[in-house]
């Protein structure tokens, strides 16, 4: 058996420079969440943002997505019904499941803090140069997609907006 295959790393100063922007959305992020985090926990918002992006969820999608048991799902979707952002409807596909949706209070709650994450962006785009922002665009959206992000189209639509 040979030495286990080495990932090529990028030139350090290009991953840095992706470092240093990381720092930004993860500060981007957090200041977002605290604006909810006495409505919901981390894991509820992942939850949240789960069905935002890709539509009703069973609970058994959300513990695969999540990489948790089915019962921490069903605990953090009944906490999250409880609180009125999510509801549960009946499974097109299997009668014998069901799905988590999002209330019009749920829905408002992730557009809140989408807004607020888009405006902080904003701030600092609105920073840089014309030609930078450009490049800034395409890069940052080939970043996405090699990481199978969707695009904002995608969430907009699916939260109703679009």
């Amino acid at each position: 058996m040979g030495s286990p295959p080495e990932n090529k790393l990028y030139e350090k100063s290009d991953l840095d420079a992706v470092l240093r922007a990381s720092r930004v959305f993860v500060a981007v992020v957090a200041q977002s969440i605290a604006e909810v985090e006495d409505l919901v926990t981390p894991p509820q918002w992942r939850v949240l943002i789960l069905i935002a992006t890709r539509g009703p969820q069973t609970l058994g999608a959300v513990a695969a997505d999540l990489g948790v048991h089915p019962s921490n799902a069903t605990r953090t979707g009944d906490r999250l019904e409880a609180a009125g952002l999510v509801c549960r409807e009946g499974d097109p596909v299997d009668r014998r499941s069901l799905r988590l949706r999002l209330t019009d209070e749920g829905r408002s709650l992730v557009e809140r803090v989408m807004s607020h994450r888009r405006h902080a962006l904003n701030d600092v785009v609105e920073r840089m140069k014309p030609d930078d922002r450009r490049m800034l665009e395409t890069a940052l959206s080939a970043f996405a997609e090699a990481a199978g992000e969707m695009p904002d189209e995608a969430m907009s639509a699916a939260l109703g907006l679009g």
